[in-house]
């Protein structure tokens, strides 16, 4: 299909296709194997003829890794003027990583996190963290009082904490399990009171505002209130669109239909940056989180904002992003949890969309977030080694394509990519 094309126009062309085998969605990594269905062998055999370059390394990480390891050495180093200008720096110009990560946010996050990676390893060993991080950092605010970019990050600290008890502790746990979660949360509310993240210019703010908002439970009523300040702030950055649907869900308490509301506001108020994008955003991490989402979700206006997303910003690691999507999130599910009619119908014409993104789209693989989808949301494990990560994503994408194109290439010919697109190598 023509990039240029709309892909909603070929829907009903896609759908009626061979759409082959499909991938296990992220809670079923154990290869079912169902009755009609080609085997996981014959499928590796396929996708030996699946040939798409691999970047074990993209861009994408390399801006992270710099902007993360900045903070942590910078903090490290009690260089906090230095972190400071830095984060305020980034705030000024919103500054992002290809992916549209805020590079703010990873500065604060490298600087708090050999702190909260202590305390959440002594929570795991069912310990008390030492107070002695934390108040390393409360004592560099003694001398900063005034400088925002250090209030977030020990603000921030104290949020990563308490959602460490909440989490790792148990939301059913003690009494002193409660306590600590209010206290960090509380002290996290008053060390951001007086920075106004509109008055500063600073999303950063903003987005860590959205956080509090999102844990503490008497604030979640202003939940959208807060999001929309911090969208309207950092309108291009699609990470804050994307955790206001993520906080929508873990908040919604039965009722997810807020979620439905805030994706059309959003696609509104975003509509000169996205197009219909605003809308898609929010969506995309709730429906990986809960498929059950898609009752609610205006599959057409999602896939224009995909489409609009992908005309706005012709990155590969947003295409790999949606391509994993369509292709893990969006498969069949099998037993228990069964989707409704309309949901299951909302869910094919997604996973349907890997079509035009394959042949109009995608040009090299990112192993790592075919892994990440492959991964169960939300799930407390250990993650395997990084080059663990990176095989298994690239063997989940190159058998997912194969499984699409299965028809195309039992005759033995070949499926290739590159920046001149999609095309079939015959066989010799």
């Amino acid at each position: 299909m023509p990039a240029n094309i709309r892909p909603d126009r070929y829907l009903k062309k896609i759908l009626s296709g061979p759409l082959g085998r499909r991938l296990a969605p992220a809670a079923r990594l154990a290869a079912l194997k169902r009755p009609g269905r080609r085997s996981r062998a014959d499928l590796d055999t396929l996708a030996k003829r699946i040939i798409l370059p691999t970047l074990p390394v993209t861009d994408e990480e390399m801006a992270r890794a710099t902007h993360q390891d900045s903070g942590q050495k910078l903090a490290r180093q009690e260089r906090w003027d230095d972190l400071a200008q830095r984060i305020r720096y980034a705030d000024d110009a919103r500054v992002t990583t290809p992916g549209g990560e805020a590079a703010s946010a990873l500065l604060a996050f490298g600087a708090r996190s050999d702190v909260v990676a202590a305390a959440e390893d002594s929570l795991h060993d069912g310990m008390v963290p030492d107070p002695a991080g934390i108040e390393a950092l409360e004592d560099m605010l003694t001398d900063m009082p005034d400088e925002y970019a250090c209030t977030l990050v020990v603000a921030l600290a104290h949020l990563d904490i308490a959602w460490a008890w909440h989490q790792i502790a148990g939301p059913d746990g003690t009494g002193e399990h409660r306590l600590r979660f209010r206290a960090h949360l509380g002290r996290a509310r008053d060390l951001l009171a007086p920075h106004d993240a509109a008055d500063l210019d600073a999303p950063s703010l903003a987005a860590a505002r959205c956080l509090l908002t999102a844990l503490d439970p008497d604030a979640r009523p202003r939940l959208a209130d807060a999001y929309e300040t911090l969208i309207d702030l950092d309108p291009d950055c699609p990470r804050h669109m994307r955790a206001l649907g993520v906080h929508l869900l873990s908040t919604a308490d039965g009722d997810v239909g807020a979620i439905e509301l805030q994706a059309r506001r959003t696609a509104a108020r975003t509509g000169e940056i996205w197009g219909a994008g605003g809308y898609t955003w929010v969506y995309l991490d709730a429906l990986s989180l809960d498929p059950d989402v898609l009752t609610l979700l205006d599959d057409a206006f999602f896939i224009e904002g995909m489409a609009d997303i992908l005309d706005r910003k012709r990155n590969q690691h947003i295409v790999n992003l949606f391509t994993a999507f369509c292709a893990i999130a969006m498969t069949r599910q099998q037993g228990d949890g069964a989707l409704s009619g309309s949901a299951e119908a909302a869910r094919a014409k997604l996973h349907g969309c890997l079509d035009w993104l394959l042949s109009a789209h995608l040009q090299e693989l990112h192993p790592l977030i075919w892994s990440q989808a492959l991964l169960t949301p939300g799930a407390a494990m250990p993650l395997p080694s990084r080059r663990a990560l990176v095989d298994k994503g690239r063997k989940a994408a190159l058998r997912a394509i194969a499984e699409r194109f299965a028809a195309e290439i039992e005759d033995g010919s070949s499926i290739a990519f590159s920046a001149s697109g999609m095309y079939r190598l015959p066989a010799l």
